[in-house]
């Protein structure tokens, strides 16, 4: 046991623990403490351990509460400009997107906006909503470009995703998505398009070290999977991780491409198949299930989560925040749905939110238990079990927030 005094101890909690040494559910463990020393946690004990009652530092009493690790939400579009309430009016009433596109709207309607939007105006722009995620509890988002399809406009969103986790008291991973659809003035050139991304984006990105990864949309309507190689190739060159948006309409085999490059997560997997599960399953690649998108389009085919499972597969859940199709600042609200519309339980939800998203986030080292080591980001809940925090959407029982260590308002 490391003897050097601790900072700040939380006493007399209930932690959901969701290490995967503890063998309870959640990795519960009752009247323990979390003794933090600087950003990290240094030890979980029992209340009653000598080193706790000998500890003359900070102690917070959490008087039996519920203690989280932190959420994470791996996968959000949380950087943009303009709205599309009313091509969502459209759909509703039953125009085909193809139509919607037609008429101006659809992802390059988002392009638009972003496009003539300073980098403050986008900034402000997002503020809010980064904060909505930060009140339900994430202490760590994922923020992807993807909206500006050009190189300063692009890394415009990225500088913006930077700025928002240095103002706001979150920890935020920003991710290049340029190739999130061929801008208009490259149509019918997506291979130069790829080129610009390949050949100037990255280098300078990785440079100026304005993102974690990169990710693609490998997709019939997108980019094929292999434009998507060069581009992961290219990112590897450049020391950046791969992310990919696939098998979200079609199985393009993307999970395959993603998980041969190493890839973080692949995520939506809509139409994945057994070869794409058994190549997830073999480099370590998470699935990360989005299913805000799910709703909000009112798809149909799910995600094989019962195969995804039984390979050994990671699940994630995160919100998928964007403008177009999963427009819910809401990890809890994901969390739900997951376990609604995909079968999850209660604690693979919050365990998506936590343990998987972290390793979704290459953070799995750092982030997503509550064990020593671990960077102190927790959340104290008033409930009496852990599934309330999924079941029970609209209150918010979370009454403590602590990231690196030290106390937040919740």
């Amino acid at each position: 046991m490391d003897r050097e005094p601790f900072d700040h101890v939380w006493i007399h909690a209930r932690l959901a623990t969701f290490d995967p040494r503890v063998p309870t559910p959640c990795g519960l463990l009752e009247d323990h403490a979390i003794a933090v020393r600087g950003d990290s946690i240094a030890a979980v004990l029992l209340s009653s351990a000598p080193e706790v009652r000998s500890h003359r530092g900070a102690v917070t009493d959490c008087g039996g509460k519920l203690v989280t690790p932190g959420f994470i939400d791996c996968h959000t579009h949380s950087v943009w400009g303009g709205s599309r309430a009313a091509e969502w009016e459209l759909r509703l009433a039953g125009v085909p997107y193809t139509e919607i596109a037609k008429r101006g709207g659809g992802i390059l309607s988002t392009v638009r906006a972003t496009r003539g939007l300073s980098e403050e105006e986008l900034f402000q722009s997002a503020v809010p909503c980064v904060q909505s995620l930060i009140r339900e509890g994430v202490t760590c988002v994922e923020i992807k470009s993807g909206y500006g399809l050009t190189f300063d406009d692009e890394l415009k969103m990225l500088r913006v995703a930077r700025r928002l986790g240095e103002r706001l008291n979150v920890d935020v991973s920003p991710t290049l998505l340029a190739a999130h659809a061929v801008p208009p003035e490259f149509a019918g050139r997506a291979d130069d398009y790829v080129s610009l991304i390949v050949d100037e984006m990255i280098p300078v990105v990785a440079r100026e070290k304005l993102a974690d990864a990169v990710d693609v949309f490998c997709e019939s309507i997108a980019f094929t999977s292999a434009q998507c190689d060069r581009i992961f190739s290219a990112a590897k060159a450049h020391g950046l991780a791969i992310k990919g948006h696939v098998e979200q309409i079609t199985n393009s085999h993307g999970a395959e491409l993603v998980a041969r490059h190493g890839g973080w997560s692949a995520d939506h997997l809509e139409h994945l198949d057994d070869a794409g599960i058994a190549a997830m399953a073999k480099s370590g690649t998470v699935a990360v299930l989005l299913p805000g998108a799910f709703y909000f389009l009112r798809e149909k085919q799910k995600p094989p989560v019962e195969k995804l499972r039984a390979a050994g597969v990671a699940l994630a859940v995160a919100s998928d925040f964007n403008p177009g199709t999963s427009p819910f600042a809401s990890i809890r609200l994901a969390m739900n749905m997951a376990c609604v519309l995909y079968g999850l339980s209660p604690e693979e939800a919050l365990a998506g939110v936590t343990r998987e998203a972290a390793k979704a986030l290459g953070r799995g080292e750092r982030l997503g238990t509550l064990e020593a080591g671990k960077r102190a980001d927790f959340l104290v809940w008033d409930v009496t079990h852990p599934a309330e925090i999924v079941c029970q959407l609209g209150v918010t029982p979370l009454v403590g927030r602590v990231v690196s260590g030290k106390n937040c308002d919740a």
